[in-house]
């Protein structure tokens, strides 16, 4: 293997290193300098080593090797060079710097560590520095552009700009003229209030190139922000009379306008462009969110927005985040939800696979409570965007809504099927954790404790699913240790919810700690003063297991009397309640 040539390439957190090529240039490059003709020999031996073992990726011998070198031979430049590269990814940046320093004052014919250095000032912001060395590289190399462009860069961040200007017109002696560069020319000479220097540069381009209206265009604007309004007028009129659909003469007309503070031709050519064919979707884009903007600045009433929304909308190119940008403007507007709707509808007409503006269709029925329309929906999401799984989501809810236990189940399961490493950890465990409601509903328990796990494997603070899973174990009287450490995870994240606490109360009062038990069920009522009858049987059963048979016999004559106005409550539940009542104690399930 090659042994590779190192330099460096800078970022705001330090130096870092690259590779770059080979053993040739090491021995060919690095001059090494005469001394005894025993020590040469044992610098030359250790320098190769430590070369060898950086290649090898034995990092840590080739630093004790490069810093043996220097002790060997302190004169050494290409030793100071490599181990500046180990300082800098050790971010010692410093101590690389002065090594950086030491091997280009060794060596300062080496170009490698004069541009190496010359970028590590840059990096440390040191401009006067690096601009120094650079000039000195520049001087050496006459035909080096890169070299060049870098100390552009760095003139017109010192604010040096006729040395940025020179710098410019070295490369395009070298290079030739071309936009860019006549462009940034341009601009200089319009911040140095330069302005027929400015508007000369963009004419030349356009003289240069008579043929490409675009130029012509670039020197009107050059015209135009350099105060010769007039002249910048004609030259627009010019290429327009040419070519009167031409984007960038039409975008500077509208600049031109702005500037005379004439809004009415400014909002003339932007309707033009608005309507343009040729203008790219973008640019389209772009202009109209400008044209919105100034209309919610300005507080104008929507009328002129949307009859462009509808002409730009009508043309054959139209497309889909137009339709989107007008459903955004008009929800600005606080318009009527009914149209909102036909946009997002348009949207989708457009573009059936939309999930966005599908989205927002199924967010409204929800919130209307159309749980058939969400079903619908969701459905046809299902066709065009399989992978989605928000769809299923919602679909599920709505059949669970409906009471229909197994399209929600199937929704559900379908949403499960598209779940990949990749998914959202939060909405993965909420599809299992509905799934183990489902599946709880259903009678079909292990499979629903298989969800809950599955749910916890995503989220293990789903809490829940810690909850009901906990909840569930204690009513099976099964694996109640498990159940009280999921339960005691929910009062900790939420010690105020008294369905957490009530859950947690009933798995110790299963657990046989009573006296724990009413601490907690006390809390339970004290932030749930409408406890449902079954709360308030649980705090009965507490009450009569720690001996307090008169609070018992009160709290279950409560949950009888909700029991009895709740349809839900099964009819051997309210039994059970009458019977606890008539002999004054305890009955197990």
């Amino acid at each position: 293997m090659m042994v590779e040539r190192l330099t460096y390439r800078y970022s705001s957190g330090g130096m870092r290193l690259f590779l770059i090529s080979s053993l040739a240039f090491l021995i060919s490059h690095f001059s090494f300098l005469i001394c005894s003709a025993q020590e040469a020999q044992g610098y030359d031996e250790f320098f190769l080593q430590a070369i060898c073992e950086r290649e090898k990726g034995n990092h840590d011998a080739a630093f004790d090797l490069l810093q043996h070198c220097i002790r060997l031979n302190p004169e050494a430049a290409e030793a100071y060079f490599f181990i500046a590269q180990y300082y800098g990814s050790m971010k010692q940046n410093e101590q690389a710097l002065a090594c950086l320093e030491r091997a280009y004052e060794l060596s300062p014919d080496n170009s490698t560590y004069t541009e190496t250095l010359a970028q590590a000032y840059t990096s440390t912001q040191q401009y006067d520095k690096a601009i120094g060395i650079f000039e000195e590289l520049v001087h050496r190399e006459t035909d080096r552009d890169d070299v060049l462009g870098m100390l552009y860069e760095l003139y017109v961040r010192n604010d040096q700009l006729d040395k940025a200007v020179d710098a410019l017109e070295r490369i395009e002696a070298l290079d030739g003229k071309t936009e860019r560069l006549t462009m940034a020319k341009s601009e200089l000479f319009t911040r140095l209030g330069n302005k027929k220097a400015a508007i000369s540069e963009m004419k030349s381009l356009a003289d240069q190139y008579p043929n490409d209206l675009n130029y012509r265009v670039m020197y009107g604007d050059a015209l135009l922000q350099n105060d010769q309004k007039k002249q910048a007028l004609a030259v627009y009129q010019a290429v327009l009379s040419e070519e009167p659909q031409n984007v960038q003469a039409l975008l500077s007309m509208v600049s031109y306008y702005a500037s005379e503070g004439d809004t009415l031709k400014a909002d003339e050519v932007n309707e033009r462009l608005l309507l343009n064919a040729d203008v790219e979707a973008e640019t389209r884009l772009e202009i109209m969110r400008r044209e919105v903007m100034n209309n919610l600045r300005s507080g104008a009433d929507s009328t002129r927005i949307l009859q462009l929304f509808r002409k730009i909308l009508d043309m054959p190119e139209a497309d889909t985040d137009m339709a989107l940008m007008c459903a955004a403007y008009m929800k600005l507007r606080e318009m009527p939800q009914d149209s909102i709707n036909g946009m997002y509808e348009q949207v989708l007409r457009m573009a059936p696979d939309n999930a966005y503006a599908r989205l927002q269709l199924v967010a409204d029925a929800w919130e209307r409570e159309n749980l058939d329309q969400v079903i619908s929906l969701c459905q046809a999401a299902r066709q065009y965007n399989p992978d989605d799984m928000a769809f299923y989501y919602y679909q599920g809810f709505a059949y669970f809504r409906q009471d229909d236990l197994d399209n929600a189940l199937d929704a559900f399961q379908n949403g499960v099927s598209v779940i990949t490493p990749e998914s959202n950890p939060d909405l993965a465990s909420d599809f299992y954790e509905m799934m183990g409601e489902l599946l709880h509903k259903k009678g079909m328990v292990r499979e629903a404790f298989e969800a809950y796990d599955s749910c916890l494997v995503w989220k293990a603070d789903n809490i829940g699913c810690l909850n009901n899973y906990a909840y569930y174990l204690s009513e099976m009287d099964e694996q109640l240790d498990k159940a009280e450490q999921m339960s005691y995870k929910t009062i900790k994240a939420e010690p105020q919810n008294a369905t957490y606490l009530d859950t947690y109360a009933w798995i110790l009062f299963k657990q046989e700690r009573y006296a724990e038990a009413k601490i907690y069920m006390d809390q339970t009522l004290q932030y749930d003063p409408d406890a449902s009858a079954v709360v308030l049987e649980h705090a009965g059963d507490i009450y009569a297991k720690n001996g307090d048979m008169t609070q018992a016999l009160d709290y279950w004559q409560q949950a009888l009397a909700k029991a009895s106005g709740d349809s839900e409550v099964k009819g051997e539940r309210k039994e059970l309640l009458k019977k606890k009542i008539e002999t004054r104690k305890f009955i197990k399930r």
